[in-house]
């Protein structure tokens, strides 16, 4: 009496979804142009930090530095995966983008924590910094991160992977508007030690956001259940199914970003099962998740009563 089904007809798939592609693969594009503005700003952010001796600018360089190896990783890992699925990989090498994102959060509090050992020892000793010159740097820095942040804005709703790179885009964007208020007190005041701290508010600027999207990263690691999906309320819409009289081992998990998966074993009387047949009941199982609920593959066991009791006891 079991019978499986796959539910795959795009109910789950987002607007920025590429067809037969995960959430990240429709912004390769801008993630690809993301990374020439991060590559470019790098190279003046270092040459203005070598000119002006601006730790806090030399901060925004590092944390650029990581924008350009993360966003790379985040290309690597769309084109990973969406490679076809075979062998012994039957999802292909989709968690390719939630272990890219993953490694984004490291190298993140890497650079945060060199930033603060380093802005400690310049608390110390002040060095000497031009505001004019840092100005002009930290300006240049804002503009190009905001654009890199209109690339990414749609695609970091969609994808961690999108998310991890807009939100290094995000911080570098106030790591540079730090940078200009310094340099500005700098300019009014005189205050030397106002570099110093604006290269402490970028570390702190890096290190909350980091920590977000590490826990939703291993939240799909751990296959949790989607935030967005109310399993109370997946469970209350297949039992108000008629014929339906039960519901167990219901599982909701994620592959990758857009892409979340069910499977339950759905207890329906004999008498339905004879009446309307099995492909009806596991098309209306279909219809009823997929006009509900952004999943994307469902995969459904129909049983008769009775049948629980006979599986092993890791089935339950």
């Amino acid at each position: 009496m079991g019978a499986g089904h796959h539910h795959g007809r795009g109910h789950g798939r987002g607007p920025g979804r590429g067809r037969g592609g995960t959430a990240a693969a429709a912004y390769r594009g801008r993630l690809r142009l993301t990374l020439a503005i991060a590559c470019a700003l790098l190279v003046a952010e270092v040459v203005g930090a070598l000119l002006t001796g601006s730790l806090a600018l030399l901060a925004d360089a590092g944390h650029v530095a990581t924008d350009v190896i993360g966003i790379g990783m985040a290309l690597l890992a769309i084109s990973a995966a969406q490679r076809p699925a075979g062998g012994r990989r039957t999802f292909g090498l989709a968690r390719m983008e939630i272990l890219a994102a993953l490694l984004n959060c490291l190298l993140l509090f890497g650079v945060g924590g060199y930033i603060l050992f380093e802005a400690v020892q310049r608390l110390r000793d002040p060095a000497e910094v031009p505001g004019g010159l840092t100005v002009l740097f930290g300006v240049l820095g804002l503009l190009l991160n905001m654009v890199s942040l209109a690339l990414l804005m749609r695609g970091q709703r969609e994808s961690l992977n999108v998310r991890g790179a807009f939100l290094e885009v995000l911080a570098d964007a106030l790591g540079s508007l730090a940078v200009v208020i310094a340099a500005l007190v700098i300019l009014a005041t005189g205050w030397q030690r106002a570099d110093t701290v604006a290269s402490l508010v970028i570390a702190l600027l890096i290190v909350p956001r980091t920590v977000r999207l590490a826990r939703e990263a291993l939240e799909v690691l751990l296959e949790a259940a989607p935030r967005d999906v109310d399993l109370d309320q997946v469970r209350a819409h297949i039992l108000a199914l008629p014929g339906v009289t039960d519901l167990h081992d219901l599982h909701v998990w994620t592959i990758t970003s857009g892409m979340p998966v069910l499977s339950a074993h759905v207890v329906v009387g004999r008498e339905t099962l004879d009446a309307v047949g099995h492909e009806q009941m596991l098309h209306d199982l279909q219809e009823c998740l997929g006009g509900h609920f952004d999943v994307e593959h469902c995969t459904f066991q129909l049983e008769p009563h009775g049948h629980a009791d006979h599986e092993p006891g890791l089935c339950h």
